[in-house]
């Protein structure tokens, strides 16, 4: 983006870096990298042509980083309300094997959205489910975040274990090995870009142990190191999981990971609620990092992963909406308020801080990216992804800390969200794509979704 931008007057929580708070300073945003930030009015300097925005009773933060999604359950909320996770997912297999590349563009699209009206950024998405004949479903969601505008990283997810091989998915939604190793390859091949500032990047995301083959998460793993590209699964969020670990292969999640050299700094792994101690500290001494995705938990009663010991044990953790179907809300900002009320819960008033979970959802979902030293942080020289919230309203005037303000209190709609310099939310409107329009056309391709699996079910 051309052209200098200052923001001046606004409270500033830069995260991350030394001497990092100001109570009344100044952002200057130029050709899509922050060029300042500093206490005070900004320098005359870097004033002159500028467009300036008054910053007063504002904070601004780096923009959010979310580390685990399933955008296309965006048309499958609000089912299977009483179920725990294995319950869940038999129960909605049968309606995602319907989905198609229509139903995928219109969900991604909502999600994208909502993401951004939440101050996320940047965005990754696990994709496991590509029914026959559905269309190219990798591509749609990849051209719905070119038009939302958000920095994407999609794994091309899969599964491979049907419940005729002991696994838990039907089989009716499941691929063979080397068709899967193919669409991966693929995939990064096609949308991966690895050059600095870039909006697309590709990770490679075999779902979980209860629905890949061993020689899938492993083949995988060969694959992505081959292609230079990070991994990424679901690991340990229930009980159940770890009794089928143990029944299956005779080891703990996090064991089984370990076998097969997924227990890396090009890792990171969703919801890891039931880690023991000794797995907590090799994660950090591998700097393997961990997407927590505390209200998706809630809702299937999956329990509290242990985010303030591993904290201490230097795993880079970030956070994780979730897929819409466990997490309808989908919104990123309030996953740090619930992050700090359940670490908590389990913890004490002591276990979480209220800039320990603006980190989270910043500068540690950056690390588990891989993206530190681009985004997460509000310095000179890094990718100008910077959230404006407004505090001077009902819900947040009168208090005092800023950042307390906004984690404590009512999660507001972000008021303007830059994405590289580009603002994709202005006065709190999303700004690249009509929110009605995307509204309705979700609600048309979860009808359209929901008369295909009547169809299907009545043959």
């Amino acid at each position: 983006m051309a052209g200098r931008l200052v923001i001046e007057g606004c409270a500033i929580a830069a995260v991350g870096a030394e001497g990092a708070e100001h109570a009344r300073g100044h952002l200057v945003i130029e050709d899509g990298r922050i060029a300042a930030v500093g206490e005070g009015p900004v320098p005359g300097r870097l004033r002159e042509g500028a467009r300036v925005v008054d910053g007063r009773g504002r904070l601004a933060t780096p923009a959010l980083v979310n580390c685990h999604h399933h955008l296309y359950q965006w048309a499958t909320r609000g089912m299977a309300q009483q179920e725990d996770l294995f319950g869940w997912l038999s129960g909605l297999y049968p309606l995602w094997a319907c989905i198609d590349e229509e139903v995928e563009h219109a969900a991604a699209s909502a999600g994208l959205t909502a993401l951004a009206l939440s101050g996320c950024a940047t965005t990754t998405d696990h994709h496991y489910v590509f029914p026959r004949g559905a269309g190219d479903l990798f591509a749609a969601e990849v051209e719905a975040a070119r038009e939302v505008g958000l920095r994407f990283h999609p794994t091309r997810g899969s599964m491979d274990l049907g419940e005729s091989r002991g696994g838990l998915p039907p089989d009716g939604v499941v691929e063979e090995l080397e068709e899967i190793l193919a669409a991966s390859e693929e995939a990064v091949d096609r949308y991966h870009d690895p050059s600095p500032g870039s909006m697309l990047r590709v990770a490679l995301a075999p779902c979980s142990p209860f629905s890949v083959t061993r020689e899938l998460m492993a083949e995988s793993a060969r694959l992505a190191r081959e292609k230079g590209v990070r991994l990424h699964t679901h690991l340990a969020e229930t009980v159940d999981e770890e009794e089928y670990c143990r029944e299956r292969y005779g080891v703990r999640p996090a064991e089984y990971l370990e076998e097969l050299g997924w227990i890396s700094d090009d890792v990171w792994l969703a919801h890891c609620v039931h880690l023991d101690g000794g797995e907590v500290r090799r994660f950090g001494r591998a700097g393997t990092g961990v997407a927590h995705c505390p209200s998706s938990n809630g809702r299937l009663g999956a329990g509290i992963a242990p985010v303030a010991e591993m904290l201490g044990a230097g795993v880079p953790v970030g956070l994780g909406v979730d897929g819409a179907a466990s997490n309808e809300a989908g919104e990123l900002a309030g996953e740090m308020r619930q992050a700090l009320l359940l670490a908590r819960l389990e913890g004490g008033p002591g276990a979480l801080t209220a800039r320990q979970a603006l980190e989270l959802a910043t500068l540690g979902g950056a690390r588990c990216l891989g993206r530190e030293d681009e985004i997460g942080s509000l310095e000179p020289g890094k990718l100008a992804d910077v959230a404006l919230w407004r505090l001077d309203d009902l819900w947040h005037a009168g208090v005092e800390d800023p950042v307390a303000a906004l984690v404590f209190g009512r999660t507001p709609r972000v008021e303007t969200l830059f994405v590289g310099g580009r603002a994709v939310v202005e006065g709190g409107e999303i700004t690249t794509v009509d929110e009605e329009e995307v509204a309705n056309e979700l609600s048309a391709a979860g009808r359209r979704l929901a008369a295909r699996f009547e169809e299907v079910r009545g043959r």
